[in-house]
C-alpha cells in the first residue's frame, strides 16, 4: 500500500514538474531598460500589450515633449491593451471598431513577435491613421499576428497624442509659456522607436533593420520622421500608405488655429492657468467646432512646419534631398475619396457648374477647365464613367493623395537611397460597390485581417493579401519588395514603374499619365492639396 501510494505521490511530482516547466517555458517574459514585463502566447505569437513607453502626459506634461517612463520593480504584466488618445467617435463606412477606454496617459505600444530569442528578425512599427485626431495602434484592424507570423518579422504598434493635445501650437500665442509647437505627437513617436532601439532586440527583433510605416495620418507621420533631426538613426526604411498633401502645415496656418481654438473655448492666451486646466470634454467639442469653422474637415490639427521639431515642410525637406536617405515604398489607392463621398453624399448629385468650382479650388480658375477636360478625356480613353460626379472624386483623390505619394518616390529615388510606387485599384463591395478603391481599403488586406464586407473574400482576396504582405515584409528585410508572389518590381526611376494591386497585380509602367502630367502645366493654388 505504501509502494503504491509512493508512486502516485511520485507520477503527480513528475507531473508537477513537467506543468511547471512548460508553463516556465511558454511564459513570455521579457526583460527591458525600465523592467520586466510578461506577456502572453497567443497563436504561436508573443505578444506584449499596454506596454508603456512614455510617462503619462498628464498634469504639468500636458503639451510638453514626452518624458522617460520611470523603471518598475518586479514583473509588469502586458496581456492587455493600454487606454487610447482621448478622441471624438467619428464612424467611417465600412470601419467600425469597439470602443476602447480613454485616457490623455496613452503612450503604449504593443509587440507580436514569433521567438524570444537571438534571431534579429527585421521589426516593422505602424503608425496608425485618423486624420490626427482619432485611432489607436490596439484597432482590431491591426491587432493581429498574420503579419508578424507569416514575415517572420516583429510587429510594433503605437499609440500618440491625438488632436488639440498631440498637435496645437500654443506657443507663439503664448509667448512660450505653453511650449507646445505642435509636434508634440510626432515627438511621441521618436520616443516609442527610441525605445524600439533600445529594447527589441530581446523580444528577437533587429534594432538595426527597423521599417516605419503608416496609413493616411499614419503616413503623413512617417514622411515627418523622415525629415525630423531627432528620428536620426531610429528607422532604416520608410512605407508611406496614402499620405496626404504636405504632410504638415505651415506655422503661421497653425497659429491661426489655434487663436481659433482658444476663442472657441473662450479662454485668453494669456491665461496660462486656464489654459493648462482646460476640461477634456471642452477641448474635445472645440476641436470639432474649430475643424467646421476653419474648414479643416476631419483634420483640426495636423504636424506643424515650426522651424523647431520640424525645419520645413515634409515634401520641401524631401525634394530638396534633406530627409533622411532611406529606401522608401510609397504609394495611393485609385479611388481615395469615395470613403468621404459616403459621409457627403450630396457630392454625388454634383453638377458640371458645380465640378468648375470644384476644379477652381484646387487651380487657378482659367485652368480649371483644361484640368476637367484632360481627366474626361483620360477616363473616356479607358471606357470609364465621366460624370461630373466621377471626375470630381479622381481630381481630389489625385490633389490629396497620388501628388504626393509620386512626389516622394520622386524625391527618395533621386536624393535616397531608392523609392519604390504602387497603386492599389482593388475595389471594395460594400455599398454596392460606390466606394471603389477607396482610402483605407489596402491596410486589412496588408494585415492579412480585411473584413469581408468592405475588402471582399474568396481566393483572388487572399492572393491579393498574401502579395501585399509578402511585398511589405520582404522590403523590411532587404529594402526591396520583389518576391515571389510579385515578382521583380523595379524602383520608380525606372521609367515611372508602378505595382497595380488588384485581382491580376502586376507592374506597369506611367499608369493614369495623362492625370499626372495636366498638374506639371497648371498653376496649382498653393496649399490646394493641404488637409
Amino acid at each position: 500500500m505504501v509502494g503504491v501510494v509512493c508512486y502516485f505521490v511520485a507520477v503527480h511530482a513528475i507531473g508537477f514538474y513537467k506543468d511547471n516547466c512548460m508553463n516556465n517555458q511558454n511564459r513570455a517574459i521579457v526583460k527591458t531598460t525600465c523592467g520586466e514585463l510578461e506577456g502572453v502566447l497567443e497563436d504561436n505569437l508573443y505578444v506584449f500589450k499596454g506596454v508603456p513607453y512614455a510617462a503619462p502626459p498628464i498634469g504639468a506634461l500636458r503639451w510638453l515633449p514626452p518624458q522617460p517612463f520611470q523603471p518598475w520593480q518586479g514583473v509588469r504584466a502586458a496581456k492587455s491593451y493600454g487606454p487610447i488618445a482621448p478622441q471624438n467617435a467619428m464612424a467611417l463606412p465600412g470601419i467600425s471598431e469597439k470602443p476602447e477606454p480613454q485616457s490623455e496617459g496613452c503612450l503604449f505600444l504593443n509587440v507580436f513577435t514569433p521567438g524570444l530569442d537571438n534571431a534579429r528578425r527585421p521589426v516593422m512599427v505602424w503608425i496608425h491613421g485618423g486624420a490626427f485626431c482619432m485611432g489607436s495602434g490596439s484597432m482590431q484592424m491591426y491587432s493581429t499576428g498574420t503579419l508578424a507570423a507569416d514575415g517572420n518579422i516583429v510587429l510594433v504598434t503605437i499609440n500618440y497624442r491625438l488632436g488639440v493635445l498631440g498637435f496645437l501650437n500654443l506657443r507663439e500665442l503664448t509667448k512660450g509659456r505653453i511650449p507646445s509647437t505642435g509636434n508634440e505627437g510626432l515627438q511621441d513617436q521618436i520616443l516609442a522607436l527610441r525605445w524600439v532601439k533600445e529594447n527589441i532586440e530581446a523580444f528577437g527583433g533587429d534594432p538595426d533593420n527597423v521599417t516605419v510605416f503608416g496609413e493616411s495620418a499614419g503616413a503623413m507621420s512617417v514622411g515627418c520622421l523622415l525629415t525630423l533631426p531627432g528620428a536620426r538613426g531610429l528607422f532604416h526604411k520608410a512605407i508611406l500608405e496614402s499620405p496626404v498633401g504636405e504632410m504638415a502645415r505651415p506655422l503661421d496656418m497653425s497659429v491661426e488655429i489655434a487663436r481659433e481654438f482658444l476663442r472657441t473655448v473662450e479662454v485668453r492666451a494669456d491665461d496660462i492657468p486656464a489654459i493648462r486646466s482646460l476640461p477634456l470634454d471642452r477641448m474635445l467639442r472645440a476641436q470639432q467646432i474649430v475643424a467646421a469653422k476653419m474648414g479643416q474637415g476631419g483634420a483640426p490639427v495636423i504636424p506643424v512646419a515650426d522651424g523647431v521639431v520640424m525645419p520645413s515642410l515634409p515634401l520641401t525637406s524631401l525634394e530638396a534631398g534633406r530627409g533622411l536617405k532611406v529606401p522608401t515604398l510609397v504609394g495611393s489607392n485609385l479611388e481615395e475619396d469615395k470613403l468621404f463621398s459616403m459621409m457627403t453624399p450630396k457630392v454625388y448629385g454634383i453638377d458640371e457648374e458645380g465640378l468648375r468650382k470644384a476644379a477652381a479650388k484646387f487651380v487657378v480658375e482659367r485652368d480649371a477647365e483644361k484640368l476637367i477636360e484632360t481627366y474626361r478625356n483620360a477616363k473616356a480613353s479607358r471606357g470609364e464613367s465621366v460624370t461630373p460626379f466621377e471626375i470630381y472624386s479622381a481630381l481630389s483623390t489625385d490633389v490629396m493623395f497620388r501628388k504626393t505619394a509620386i512626389r516622394v518616390a520622386e524625391a527618395q529615388c533621386r536624393h535616397a537611397a531608392g523609392g519604390y510606387n504602387y497603386l492599389f485599384c482593388w475595389k471594395s463591395p460594400a455599398a454596392g460597390g460606390r466606394l471603389g478603391a477607396c482610402h483605407a481599403l489596402e491596410v486589412g488586406f496588408v494585415f492579412g485581417n480585411y473584413d469581408a464586407s468592405f475588402g471582399g473574400s474568396g481566393p483572388e482576396a487572399e492572393k491579393l493579401s498574401k502579395e501585399m504582405q509578402d511585398a511589405w515584409t520582404s522590403f523590411a528585410r532587404t529594402g526591396n519588395p520583389s518576391g515571389k508572389s510579385l515578382g521583380e518590381w523595379p524602383q520608380y526611376s525606372n521609367g515611372r514603374a508602378v505595382m497595380i494591386f488588384d485581382k491580376t497585380s502586376r507592374v506597369k509602367e506611367a499608369p493614369y499619365e495623362q492625370e499626372r502630367r495636366v498638374w506639371e502645366s497648371l498653376e496649382v493654388l498653393e496649399y490646394s492639396n493641404m488637409p
